[in-house]
């Protein structure tokens, strides 16, 4: 359990940071990328049940990373 907690936080930062990376954005805050990338995690899971799309671990991270972008993106429209 606290494996997979520690699995989703780094797969999480690291969509984060590749999000914030693609959206030319500065990488100082880790806790920021952290969090932008798990929520993001969760609009890219919403995204592929509302597309229909399979399960897997490929198709998991590069929504994980389209949704980070959208979280990014929405960040920066409304809180900056």
């Amino acid at each position: 359990m606290l494996f997979k907690l520690l699995v989703e936080l780094v797969i999480g930062g690291l969509c984060g940071f590749a999000a914030n990376r693609i959206m030319k954005g500065p990488s100082d805050n880790i806790v920021l990328n952290v969090v932008l990338g798990l929520v993001g995690g969760v609009v890219g899971g919403l995204i592929g049940n509302i597309l229909g799309s399979k399960d897997t671990w490929i198709t998991g991270i590069i929504l994980s990373i389209v949704g980070s972008c959208i979280v990014v993106w929405l960040w920066r429209k409304f809180v900056k």
